[in-house]
């Protein structure tokens, strides 16, 4: 599929195309090229047309369905969705089918949005190359050797591959940013409780956050007014009025005071040449825009890191308690309750998902609860100090989103630490809770994407999106 979103969008609502002949050459597409690439774990063939089926029949008698009718989308495979299994492409899932819908599913269906399938995931949401999942890699569009990013490298995928127009993943450390960076589209990280968590299966609470992938800003811009809002099922979820971001993509950045964050554009933190030439070009387009660009120092981003690498896995090691061969899909039975729950999570959980248990367990023991953990909450705080600074003097940040372009299938899988490198430049935004995106900005030296990542102040959702429609512009 090649066609955005909103042109998909309004083809259908004039009636010049039926949302049955528009989900139907998704399907066709994923059936012709997913076989080499595995964006999807689940395809839902049968359920799909039968919605875009209710959508032409809206539409026939009158009715608007919603400002993403007849849209086909995907999403990650940790989002609830009644009826459909949802594994986090985990062993430990299998067969469980959510009896509800995630909130994010229920407003795309209520914007008309028709769901064709759910996607490939680094299991739990832990990775960064969509390497870690139970059912096997995904691999890159641009290259089939390469690695799509992670966590939700699928959604990534689906877009970049043309699959559908849109996507939905979760963002705990730049699980979105990071293969939207890879795959060449965009991605987005809303402010955390703009989005309600209510049936995403959680990772790290505190840090979690759904967003949408998009072939351009304004498609993402369109998916993001139609999921974002407050959920009084998410108790986390922010109550102020949502402004739509749509109307901020023409507004250009004249007068707009752009940062560019030292720390992050250092190639001693592992930022490859060609990236940093692309980051570079994007600040000097938004200077010849009209904008005023400096260079900025977020001295504490430099322990995001770290930082993160002891709170997300001491959260995961309390959220993943519930699976226990009780409640949820895969049960191996033992003798006694205690033998049962060790045989199935022995069974059920990957290599990557019982290293960062065991990380976060021993993170929250008895006697080094205050040496780690308690020490990792201070730096988050110092981090959100840093950048509170930065934004008095500037409207947005900018810097790479991934140290480098798509590195190749399994060359990172035994060396966790170097993998964990590759969030390098999204997690702090994770951990201080501000809305960031990655918009691709060309390629690098090898020919793959590249992505620049736009970073604001809480609820700047609108500014991120006028500064990402100007880059995309700029490259127009």
């Amino acid at each position: 599929m090649t066609a955005t979103a909103l042109s998909l969008a309004g083809a259908v609502r004039s009636g010049e195309r039926s949302a049955r002949e528009v989900v139907q050459a998704s399907l066709d597409a994923i059936a012709a090229r997913d076989g080499e690439i595995h964006a999807f774990n689940t395809v839902t063939a049968e359920r799909a047309l039968a919605a875009a089926d209710r959508v032409d029949a809206r539409i026939a008698a009158g009715e608007d369905p919603g400002p993403l009718a007849g849209v086909p989308v995907a999403l990650k495979d940790n989002l609830c969705t009644r009826g459909v299994a949802t594994t986090c492409s985990s062993k430990i899932l299998d067969g469980w089918d959510p009896p509800y819908d995630a909130t994010v599913v229920s407003r795309l269906a209520g914007a008309g949005a028709i769901v064709v399938g759910k996607t490939n995931l680094d299991e739990f949401a832990m990775g960064s190359s969509t390497e870690n999942s139970a059912f096997g890699p995904t691999r890159n569009p641009h290259d089939l050797t390469r690695v799509p990013g992670g966590s939700s490298g699928g959604s990534a995928a689906a877009v970049a591959a043309g699959f559908v127009p849109l996507s939905l993943g979760s963002d705990t450390g730049g699980s979105i940013r990071q293969p939207a960076a890879l795959c060449g589209v965009v991605g987005v990280k809303p402010t955390y409780g703009r989005v309600s968590r209510y049936g995403l299966v959680a990772f790290a609470s505190s840090l979690d956050q759904i967003g949408p992938f998009a072939a351009t800003v304004a498609d993402a811009a369109a998916c993001y007014d139609a999921i974002a809002g407050w959920d009084r099922l998410d108790s986390t979820s922010i109550t102020d009025p949502l402004e739509r971001t749509s109307a901020a993509l023409g507004r250009g950045v004249t007068g707009l005071r752009v940062g560019v964050v030292a720390e992050m554009t250092d190639e001693r933190m592992g930022i490859a040449p060609d990236v940093l030439a692309r980051t570079r070009a994007a600040a000097d387009a938004l200077a010849s825009a009209g904008a005023t660009v400096e260079e900025v120092s977020v001295p504490a981003a430099i322990y995001g890191l770290s930082a993160y690498y002891l709170i997300a896995p001491a959260e995961a090691s309390s959220n993943l308690a519930r699976f226990d061969g009780v409640r949820f899909g895969l049960r191996v039975d033992a003798p006694t309750t205690a033998e049962m729950q060790r045989a199935t999570r022995t069974a059920g959980f990957g290599p990557e998902v019982k290293r960062r248990i065991m990380l976060g367990t021993y993170a929250l023991s008895a006697g080094y609860y205050d040496a780690y953990y308690g020490k990792a909450l201070k730096v988050r705080r110092l981090i959100l100090r840093d950048f509170e600074a930065a934004y008095e003097r500037f409207d947005v940040l900018l810097s790479p989103t991934s140290p480098t372009t798509a590195f190749e299938l399994g060359t990172k899988t035994n060396d966790p630490l170097t993998m964990y490198l590759n969030d390098v430049c999204t997690i702090p935004s994770n951990l201080v809770g501000h809305p960031a995106l990655s918009v691709p900005y060309g390629t690098g030296s090898d020919g793959l994407p590249v992505g620049v990542q736009v970073m604001g102040p809480a609820l700047s959702e609108s500014l991120l999106f006028q500064v990402a429609a100007a880059l995309e512009g700029s490259l127009a």
